[in-house]
């Protein structure tokens, strides 16, 4: 969208407090900063959100407009300045107020709502504080999810537990278009598993996979279940290659994505985007995690799972297909008749 365009949309939406908000840029990490941008929504705050492509599907359920970053530092400064516009034309007091709020953690990020002479707050990281009006702490180790509450809880100076939900809404649009394809699948709502084996990227210099996946699948339909694989972009050769015989729906983005996890009567993933979100939407989540901290990394909600070994000092030990498909079957037995039917 050129800047003159958003400007003019974004002026006829905005309330009157207006708040710029920088996500990151990896899926899960987003997913994992909902329940901060929900806290802020909820005291008064009109996000407007600069992010990702795909952050748009992914929020059109809370109805948060969302500028999609473009290439380059200066086209990223150019687009910040005409949000920043059209929030002061909205908000008078715009500019005389801390008004942007940064979840990455990047010199970058920061730097960006700096030039557009945005008045920013952020981690007190990359040594990049004198770029923001107010550097918060941030307490490593711990959990993402909680990190981010933290900073949008000092962000707004309260104090507040963070929830033990994310609660991300799905359009109505979306779910329906979800169901729609499940029942060219002739799926049925609680009555099949969704399995994600792919990653992105590594963690520490290791591969997130499960290399056992394909066998794990192959003794889950050989016991009569249904599955599901949703593969992203360029990962349908692999479904076809290594999971000839499960469903497949492909070519969709995240809000029907997040539909189709809501009917699903498991997930089992590796550490990956589509995992957050279906903890996200509340789905039943069993994540294998083999390099991965959870304490630090896991999906959030009260309906995950995790399965992983201790892991030694310099390599990676993976859980067992029998341990997996143990903990499977323990999962979907728990799924009561009425509630697979729903």
């Amino acid at each position: 969208m050129r800047s003159a365009d958003y400007q003019r949309s974004a002026c006829r939406r905005m309330p009157s407090s207006p708040l710029i908000v920088r996500l990151r840029n990896w899926i899960g990490d987003v997913i994992l900063g909902v329940p901060a941008l929900q806290l802020l929504a909820r005291h008064g705050h009109d996000l407007q959100l600069f992010g990702k492509p795909w952050a748009t599907s992914l929020f059109a359920g809370h109805d948060w407009p969302v500028v999609v970053r473009e290439s380059g530092l200066r086209a990223r400064v150019s687009q910040l300045r005409a949000m920043r516009r059209a929030a002061v034309a909205a908000d008078p007091q715009f500019d005389r107020r801390e008004n942007a709020l940064t979840l990455a953690h990047s010199f970058s990020a920061a730097a960006e709502l700096r030039l557009a002479g945005l008045r920013a707050v952020g981690y007190a990281r990359e040594a990049r504080s004198f770029l923001l009006a107010r550097s918060e702490p941030i307490t490593l180790g711990g959990h993402a999810l909680v990190s981010y509450w933290e900073l949008a809880c000092r962000f707004l100076r309260v104090d507040l537990p963070p929830p033990t939900e994310i609660g991300l809404l799905t359009r109505a649009s979306d779910q329906q278009r979800a169901d729609a394809l499940l029942a060219e699948q002739g799926l049925q709502a609680g009555r099949f598993v969704v399995v994600c084996p792919f990653a992105g990227g590594l963690f520490e210099k290791f591969d997130k996979r499960w290399p056992a996946f394909p066998t794990f699948t192959r003794r889950l339909l050989e016991q009569g279940h249904r599955v599901l694989i949703c593969p992203g972009p360029g990962d349908e050769a692999v479904v076809k290659a290594d999971y000839p015989d499960v469903s497949m729906i492909g070519g969709i983005d995240l809000g029907v994505y997040g539909g189709i996890l809501r009917c699903c009567a498991l997930m089992v993933s590796n550490d990956t985007g589509p995992a957050h979100l279906a903890a996200a939407v509340g789905a039943s989540v069993l994540s294998v995690l083999g390099p991965t901290k959870p304490e630090q990394w896991a999906p959030w909600g009260s309906a995950v799972h995790i399965v992983q070994r201790p892991q030694p000092p310099d390599g990676v030990e993976w859980p067992d297909v029998d341990e997996v498909v143990r903990r499977t079957r323990e999962l979907l037995a728990v799924r009561s008749l009425p509630e697979a039917g729903r």
